[in-house]
């Protein structure tokens, strides 16, 4: 019988409801064993819906981490204590897995690599784009070669109107930015993953706010208050890497424009391209003739069987669980996400400077 891992889960919000917990409760080799909120009722609530048997609620993450039981900890909390949270979750000795962005600052970022270098503990951040089922067939694409060097790429999250109105998301203080620390975070994580780059040189970025401050604003989840929308609304970036490769990265939240793609990218090699855009596209020359190959990505393979169903989420924490119990490198590394917040941290400086960053890695 395999081992039963205990986790305790800090931050019991939307991200914790909407993706971990029910993804964590259909595995057989766990154990949700304690819940930690700053309101106490949301840890309960959850603990009533998800936990073991027993399970325990904090309203103080340190008294969770004193836990010695707890084998992992889920960290879902706002950008800004990520760090702090992580850092104290891997020195009492757990495995993390840390919601996306890393952290708020690259700083924050390197730090908690370097505390799981250190302390020999796993850690994760929840980058769920990479297991869609397109991603995970496109990433096959390029590690066979199909594309060849790929040497130019867009990172795409754009949303025409749809502005997050609820928790701390426009709150910079909490959150460190808007949509590109929110959604261009993905976005980007998808497309250095696709390249299997991570040596970014030089970045070039830009900030808006132009929509932010609209009163009675059309938007998906309601009208936003200009009076605490203090992040930019879009961001785009320019980012060149070490071995010359580009990336162009867009943003938004909030954008006059019907070309909307959310965590997704566009990649040209020098032997052919690949695109998220309606679907997977491969693109290339043949016997001096161009095609196109749109992916079929159904499971079934006969009409009144859809094969098996495994959410994106599902094989995220699935796959993370796996790779603490056969002692193996989790899909998404330290060293990957940290070079992604300091590429997102570029961008801004970038914007507030009006000057080129260059990265020294």
């Amino acid at each position: 019988m395999s081992r039963i891992f205990r986790i305790g889960i800090i931050g019991c919000g939307g991200i914790a409801n909407g993706k971990h917990l029910p993804s964590l409760s259909k595995l057989k080799n766990v154990e949700i064993v304690a819940f930690c909120d700053i309101v106490s009722e949301r840890a309960e609530k959850a603990a009533d819906k998800y936990g073991a048997e027993g399970a325990t609620v904090y309203e103080d993450y340190k008294e969770l981490l004193a836990d010695a039981t707890i084998d992992i900890v889920h960290v879902l909390t706002p950008n800004d204590s990520h760090a702090e949270i992580a850092i104290a979750a891997m020195e009492a000795g757990k495995h993390v897995m840390c919601e996306k962005p890393m952290a708020k600052t690259a700083a924050d970022a390197k730090r908690m690599a370097e505390t799981a270098k250190r302390t020999g503990k796993k850690l994760t951040i929840g980058y769920n784009n990479r297991f869609r089922p397109d991603s995970q067939h496109l990433k096959r694409v390029c590690e066979q070669g199909e594309l060849g060097e790929i040497y130019f790429a867009k990172a795409h999250a754009i949303r025409r109107r749809a502005v997050p109105t609820w928790g701390v998301f426009l709150d910079e203080e909490k959150q460190g930015g808007g949509p590109l620390i929110d959604i261009g975070t993905h976005a980007l994580d998808l497309t250095l993953w696709m390249m299997d780059n991570y040596k970014p040189k030089v970045v070039l970025g830009t900030s808006y706010h132009e929509l932010s401050q609209k009163e009675n604003a059309a938007n998906a989840w309601g009208p936003w208050d200009p009076s605490k929308f203090t992040v930019e609304d879009s961001a785009f970036g320019m980012i060149v890497m070490e071995n010359g490769a580009t990336i162009m990265l867009e943003s938004s939240w909030a954008l006059n424009t019907l070309e909307v793609d959310e965590a997704k990218c566009s990649l040209s090699g020098t032997e052919g391209g690949a695109d998220m855009k309606g679907g997977l596209r491969i693109n290339g020359e043949k016997h001096s003739r161009l095609y196109t190959t749109e992916v079929d990505l159904k499971a079934g393979g006969v009409a009144f069987y859809d094969g098996a169903k495994e959410s994106d989420a599902d094989l995220e924490m699935r796959t993370w669980i796996k790779a603490i119990e056969t002692d193996a490198e989790p899909v998404v590394t330290p060293e990957q996400a940290y070079v992604v917040s300091q590429i997102l941290e570029a961008i801004y400086e970038s914007a507030r400077t009006g000057k080129a960053v260059y990265l020294n890695n």
